[in-house]
């Protein structure tokens, strides 16, 4: 697929909507080497990412976009981040068998799907958006038409080795446009799954929207990486009590295990660590025991 791992915004010159499409593969693969995924969830997780780094090109801001979902079923937790720098990474947690044709809100049981922007700086903001279609696009699209009253269609495809997805939306405070909005979707509409993953982003907009005025910017990469470290893993053991975690540590021949969920990268803490955590006060210098 070309353009893959890219974002690539859309300027239409004559008309106040705007768009973004993105494509995902090395990126997408990363995530999925980190466990074994039935193919229901590789392809959910790929849609996810896909919709993360779509929304977080619409920030005006440093920090990260986080879609989460959670449900009472097999499936148990969905979430994606994307951040400033568009560095990627997702999970999945599950229990059960998952039938491989399920539906996205047939996923989620007395599910709820919350997306979470963190400035850098600033106030942590946090929209909940409605299970009210069968697929994670249709969920986003009522999110914005409720609770943003922003016209906006989305598409998003995973086939488990590809991601894609494109976003068109009336620009913020236009106000006019009803016209070229209605033109503009129903063009977008006509966009095949198998086109959204294999047309390169050129083709796909003039297959689009040759009779329109509008171009690409200059894409920008994706790519996954997990901002874990030590001294958040350490920080993670600080809600526990230095002797409760001396303690733990001597269950465990001498060492406390912290793995990260997103790219099962392993830190160890002992005794020493643990005991120059607390009387430090803050994060711990990195030691041989970390691997």
């Amino acid at each position: 697929m070309s353009n893959s791992d890219q974002i690539q915004r859309i300027l239409f010159d004559q008309i106040d909507v705007r768009g973004v499409v993105a494509r995902l593969e090395d990126s997408y693969a990363q995530v999925l080497s980190r466990a074994e995924y039935p193919p229901v969830i590789q392809r959910v997780l790929g849609e996810m990412l896909a919709a993360v780094s779509l929304l977080s090109s619409t920030l005006k801001l440093e920090g990260r976009l986080i879609l989460q979902a959670q449900g009472e079923g097999a499936l148990k937790i969905l979430m994606a981040e994307c951040n400033h720098l568009h560095d990627l990474r997702a999970i999945a947690r599950y229990d059960g068998d998952i039938a491989d044709d399920a539906a996205f809100n047939e996923l989620l049981v007395n599910g709820r799907l919350a997306l979470t922007i963190e400035p850098e700086q600033g106030q942590r903001y946090q929209g909940v958006v409605p299970l009210e279609g069968a697929t994670l696009a249709a969920c986003l699209e009522s999110y914005f038409r409720q609770s943003e009253q922003l016209p906006t269609m989305i598409r998003l495809v995973a086939d488990g080795a590809q991601a894609a997805g494109l976003l068109l939306q009336v620009l913020p405070a236009a106000g006019h446009g009803s016209d070229d909005w209605q033109r503009i979707s129903m063009l977008a509409a006509t966009l095949t799954d198998a086109e959204l993953l294999e047309l390169d982003n050129e083709t796909m907009l003039y297959r689009l929207f040759h009779e329109e005025q509008c171009r690409l910017y200059e894409p920008e990469p994706l790519q996954f990486r997990c901002d874990c470290s030590r001294a958040r893993s350490a920080g993670a053991l600080q809600m526990m009590t230095e002797e409760e975690l001396l303690s733990l540590a001597q269950e465990h021949g001498g060492t406390i295990e912290v793995t990260c969920h997103f790219c099962n990268e392993l830190y160890r803490f002992d005794s020493a660590d643990i005991r120059a955590l607390f009387s430090n006060g803050g994060p711990i210098e990195p030691s041989d025991s970390i691997h």
